[in-house]
């Protein structure tokens, strides 16, 4: 079985991961999407709610695909909960050449960790490239509307947080 770690903290989750999610599906027999319990980042909305937005945008990509997508939360190393979860693969989504470098230094230093586990990139579709959790949160809280780059679900989350 083919089992890939899509991880990320997804606050909130957006278009351009829901894109990766997408592709990443197709690939593997089973897409974990680990939600990181990231603390220093004092995310806006709680671990609970994001693992509930993530389940609920997977749903139908999971009727669609034939993929069991699983939503993991995680607070140890990435590399950890590879292994925790039985990925072989851990998948990124690049945007631009900034995160290259960034995720060039995580895949250097995972590999040091455990050389079995793989990193593929994905790069995001053009139209979800500019796309990035932290600008849409600062938009949402400025009053601007987010609607072009998240679902109507968690755009409706982002007004009554925001609202």
């Amino acid at each position: 079985m083919r089992v890939a770690l899509y991880p990320g903290t997804f606050d909130p989750i957006t278009l351009g991961h829901i894109d990766i999610i997408r592709r990443a599906a197709l690939m593997v027999d089973k897409l974990v999407i680990g939600v990181a319990i990231n603390r220093d980042k004092g995310p806006l909305f709680a671990l609970e709610e994001r693992v509930a937005m993530i389940e609920s945008e997977c749903a139908e990509l999971i009727q669609k695909t034939g993929t069991e997508i699983v939503v993991h939360p995680f607070e140890n190393l990435l590399i950890d909960c590879a292994k925790d979860v039985g990925a072989q693969v851990i998948v990124r989504g690049l945007r631009a050449v900034a995160d290259f470098e960034y995720e060039y230094q995580m895949v250097g230093m995972n590999r040091v960790l455990d050389s079995t586990v793989e990193t593929v990139f994905l790069m995001a579709e053009a139209r979800h490239q500019a796309i990035a959790s932290k600008l849409v949160k600062e938009i949402a809280r400025l009053g601007g509307d987010v609607s072009k780059f998240v679902t109507p679900p968690v755009n409706e989350a982002l007004l009554e947080r925001f609202g």
